[in-house]
């Protein structure tokens, strides 16, 4: 991964989903929830970056909006890799492992 002068942290799903799915539709989140049927904590907590996209909310959010589950799966895995690689412990452990086919 090269370094730039510039990085932009990565974007949580919930962003995604609040800025350019509900919030043109007028949509609150305990109103989207509902019309999921889901615990409306569960859109709040994606919404605010405490929960991930699961693949149960992954299929639930591609039928509300007509997009594809793998698209909210592949926001949250890139959210996810991105979030680890700016952890400096988790990238510290990464070097120090051996590649195992070089044993």
């Amino acid at each position: 991964m090269s370094k730039s002068a510039t990085t932009i942290d990565p974007i949580h799903p919930g962003e995604i989903l609040k800025e350019e799915f509900l919030a043109p539709y007028g949509l609150s989140a305990t109103a989207f929830a509902k019309r999921l049927g889901v615990p409306a904590n569960r859109i709040t907590r994606i919404i605010a970056g405490k929960s991930a996209v699961t693949a149960d909310t992954a299929l639930l959010l591609s039928a509300a909006f007509d997009t594809s589950a793998e698209f909210w799966l592949n926001l949250q895995t890139h959210f996810d890799l991105e979030t680890a690689r700016r952890d400096a412990e988790t990238m510290q452990r990464a070097k120090a492992i051996t590649v195992i086919a070089a044993e």
